[in-house]
């Protein structure tokens, strides 16, 4: 059965809907920044009192993890420790790589359909990046390559593994990176500094991969998540005919009005982050309830090891503010084929906000795709039935524009 609701473009197009942008529905910034009641703001108050002591503490320290059910006490010990830096995210993921790969998730059950590779570049700034390819069996036509954007905290490792190969297994070529910070690429955990390095990193990496012989003449799309999609569409606004599409699945790409922190709360915010930029403020939940729809694949969220789920850092937070605005102000500037899959029941990022950006983005070639009740992992939390329904959905897209190419 078909529990989404499907829009395409044909113009003129009508409003989708009349509703003002504002929603109950929470940006993945309100999970953490502190909640405001505008008529209650006391000026006078200190908003983030803390001790020089606390600040270091902030800055160097990670939070002890709580035990994941159904490993070795020596495993939990190891998936425990400080992962600011690249060297021990890198050896907690070595130690879980079997132990993940035996979940029982859709996503891990496929036997890898191709080759994988794995690699670190340096980039122009210096850094390691870890970059990963999945190409199917030689002898195998690759119809096109995915480029992937992970979303904030995560890594193109644990989940997008099972996601790349089930993109693989349909004829195309998939490509993937950690974002500096993140996964296991070089850089403090958590930490950006500046949301245009981001996207230009991606840039540089991906424009190296591209030249590749074996994606001579071949298309090339951007796949973006959560965050990730607000990172393929500064990459779309920085290099317009770079890509022959782009797929957003939940994107985080504008900041609903209600949302919005008051101007003093921003102002003192921005002014912190100037102080002590990398300091882990801003309150953390545990997002895995509004993820993941199915409970059992929720208790599998634990296993992503290297997923940074500390408090986010000043600079960061106001780095994502920064991106969304800059991406609203441009919105009708985005002109690629889209296409934009979210679910309807997302409270980590708006599904409105997809709407809002399926409307104004100028694009002649646009489809929006609601999911009745999904979450915002629609591709590894909902129930196995819904996922395959997706991932349907992408490699249909896929398969239209690379049968005209």
């Amino acid at each position: 059965m078909d529990l989404s609701f499907t829009l395409r473009f044909r113009p003129p197009n009508p409003p989708l809907s009349r509703r003002k942008l504002e929603s109950p529905i929470i940006h993945p910034l309100k999970r953490f920044l502190p909640t405001f009641h505008r008529p209650d703001i006391n000026p006078n108050a200190k908003p983030f009192p803390m001790s020089s002591r606390t600040h270091q503490s902030a800055v160097v320290t990670a939070k002890l993890n709580k035990p994941i059910d159904g490993v070795s006490e020596e495993l939990n010990l190891i998936a425990s420790q400080n992962l600011d830096h690249a060297p021990a995210r890198r050896r907690v993921r070595s130690a879980f790589a079997q132990v993940q790969q035996e979940l029982d998730h859709p996503l891990f059950k496929m036997t890898p359909p191709g080759k994988t590779y794995e690699w670190y570049e340096r980039n122009s700034r210096g850094s390691e990046i870890f970059c990963k390819r999945w190409i199917p069996e030689s002898g195998v036509r690759m119809k096109g390559a995915v480029f992937f954007c992970h979303g904030y905290g995560d890594t193109c490792t644990f989940f997008f593994e099972g996601i790349a190969n089930r993109i693989v297994a349909s004829g195309y070529g998939v490509y993937a990176l950690d974002h500096p910070g993140f996964g296991l690429s070089e850089g403090l955990h958590g930490y950006i500094p500046s949301f245009d390095e981001l996207a230009d990193n991606v840039i540089e990496q991906y424009t190296k991969i591209k030249g590749r012989p074996e994606l001579r003449g071949l298309p090339c799309f951007l796949l973006g998540q959560s965050m990730g999609g607000a990172v393929a569409l500064k990459v779309h606004l920085k290099e317009p005919r770079a890509w022959d599409g782009i797929i957003l699945v939940a994107p985080m790409c504008r900041i609903a009005e209600d949302v919005q922190p008051p101007a003093p709360v921003l102002k003192a915010l921005i002014l912190l982050s100037k102080v002590m930029p990398k300091a882990k403020l801003l309150p953390q939940k545990d997002l895995a309830a509004l993820c993941f729809r199915d409970l059992k694949k929720r208790k599998m969220a634990d296993y992503n090891v290297i997923c940074y789920n500390d408090q986010m850092r000043l600079k960061t937070a106001v780095e994502l503010l920064n991106a969304t605005k800059d991406i609203e102000k441009q919105v009708e500037k985005v002109s690629s084929p889209l296409l934009i899959l979210h679910g309807a029941a997302d409270k980590v990022t708006d599904p409105l906000v997809s709407q809002f950006l399926y409307q104004k983005a100028s694009s002649k070639d646009k489809t929006l795709k609601l999911y009745e009740g999904a979450y915002h992992s629609i591709l590894e939390g909902e129930p196995d039935t819904n996922i395959f329904a997706v991932f349907d959905d992408i490699i249909a897209w896929l398969d239209s524009r690379c049968s005209a190419k």
